[in-house]
Formats: structure tokens, sequence, C-alpha cells
């Protein structure tokens, strides 16, 4: 099985560029988003690291977002408590699709993490920083000292760009795109 790991700013559209490659994928943030809706003991293990922040389930994204804002530490604590659900959820995905001849991983933190294989092929998605501030803008929950207290955490984007095998140029026009996943899976296939 080939793992493709996807890489790129928030709002490059690594989830969009993930979902047009048409094999299966591993989306984190929706992981994520489902461990806060139904996961009684993530919420536990959060209420009781944050007993000021964290008080309603299923988890409210606000809870998270002010206990981040409220100090920085904290998302390091969420990230930890959070990342070993991941990881589990990883495994049952990968076992799932073993048979399966390519698998994509969009995942926020893969190289931070180091969830990533050294035989893992790395695809950095390059976008206009305008197309992404636009685009960030229009998400109802967006605001700009979160995505920097989130960016902080990251590796930088050159070093993302320096470990990935291929960019793919992301204008947000689904044609461009589809031609140069194409021209990716004839090399790696």
């Amino acid at each position: 099985m080939i793992r493709i790991g996807i890489l790129g700013d928030i709002g490059s559209g690594k989830s969009y560029v993930a979902k047009e490659f048409g094999y299966p994928v591993f989306n984190a943030d929706i992981e994520v988003s489902k461990l806060y809706k139904k996961d009684k003991t993530i919420y536990k293990k959060l209420n009781k690291r944050l007993p000021k922040h964290i008080h309603t389930f299923p988890i409210d994204k606000k809870e998270i977002s002010n206990a981040i804002l409220t100090n920085k530490n904290n998302l390091k604590k969420i990230v930890k408590i959070v990342h070993s659900e991941i990881r589990k959820k990883l495994n049952i995905f990968l076992k799932k699709n073993k048979n399966k001849k390519l698998v994509i991983l969009d995942i926020p933190l893969l190289l931070e993490n180091k969830i990533n294989q050294r035989k893992d092929i790395l695809i950095f998605i390059q976008s206009h920083k305008n197309d992404i501030y636009k685009r960030l803008k229009k998400r109802n929950n967006f605001n700009l000292k979160l995505l920097n207290l989130f960016k902080s955490i990251q590796y930088s984007l050159n070093y993302k760009k320096k470990k990935s095998k291929f960019i793919i140029k992301n204008d947000f026009v689904k044609k461009t795109v589809k031609k140069e996943i194409k021209i990716i899976l004839k090399k790696i296939l």
C-alpha cells in the first residue's frame, strides 16, 4: 500500500485535494469532530485537564477555542489527549484499507506528531496567500488569533515543502487540480 501524506498551509485546500485523488482518505479533522461529538472518554480527559473550559458534552468547539485563546499551553494539552485517539483511528483505517493500492493521509500535524513513515510520499499543496485568506474568512468560526496559535505549533511551510516529493499548485479550479493529481499518480503507480 502506498501512503500519501498531504501537507500545506491551513486553508490551502488539503482536504479538497485529498478527496480528488479518488482513493480512501483519512481526514483527521473529521475524526476529531466525531470524537468531540461522540466520545465521552475524550470529554472526560479534556474536562479533567481543562475544567475551567470544557464542561459540555458533546464538546462544543467554542469551548475548545476559548481554552486555546486563554492559554497557548492548552492547545498542547488538547493535542496530546486527542492525538493518541487519532492514532488509533488511523491504525483502524489502515487495517481496513490494507488491500488498497493507495491511501491518502489528510492529517494537519502529520510531520509534527511523527505519524508519517519514511516511505510515505509527501505532497505539498501550494496556494496563494490571498486565496487562502479569502477562503478562511468565509468560515463561520474564523478567528485570526486562533489561526496564528495553530500555525505556531506547526513546522514552517518551507520545511514541509522541502520534505515533499511533489507540489500541487492549488488554484481552486477542479480541472487544474485533477490534471496535477493525474501526473503524480502516473509517476507513483
